[in-house]
């Protein structure tokens, strides 16, 4: 117990695991032009900040070898991945050397790749580089949005599921 002049212990990296686990997320590949060659990865720390105008943010992993390559970009796409995506997310997720072989993808207006088959994608004018702690937080304003009628991938607990068959509570 925590006295007065005693902080409690930061709580440690199994009890943080399990009590992430219980927050259900879902799936992004994050993807940026590096030289004109397409680099990502899977990320699940995605949020939207405001509608009005279009905002949003990635938290990526200093050690990522996507990560230098992101911060050096103006421009980023977040494909919010559908059901139809384990392959992608199995790439994305590897130490491939091209991460992008075999995966078919379009430019965004501003030449991100938006991947084909997503949920819905997002190209994105990075605006704020924040670090905080092991990642930086992209913020940036959404510049083309687009959405399809497939269901997202969602994981929790160390699962992935599809998001079409959650049961609604209301």
């Amino acid at each position: 117990m925590a006295t007065e002049n005693t902080a409690p212990p930061e709580p440690g990296t199994e009890v943080m695991k399990r009590v992430n686990g219980q927050f259900i997320t879902g799936v992004t590949a994050v993807t940026a032009l590096d030289n004109g060659m397409p680099r990502g990865l899977a990320v699940n720390a995605f949020a939207s900040i405001s509608l009005t105008p279009p905002t949003v943010l990635v938290a990526v992993q200093h050690t990522s070898e996507t990560h230098d390559c992101l911060y050096r970009a103006d421009h980023l796409a977040i494909n919010i991945l559908s059901t139809e995506q384990l392959d992608v997310l199995t790439k994305l997720a590897s130490k491939a050397s091209d991460k992008f072989a075999g995966l078919s993808w379009q430019p965004g207006p501003f030449g991100s790749p938006l991947l084909d088959r997503s949920a819905a994608s997002m190209e994105v004018q990075i605006r704020e580089r924040l670090r905080a702690s092991t990642h930086t937080l992209f913020i940036g304003r959404v510049v083309h949005a687009e959405a399809t009628e497939r269901d997202g991938m969602v994981y929790s607990a160390g699962s992935f599921f599809d998001g079409g068959m959650l049961t609604a509570l209301v």
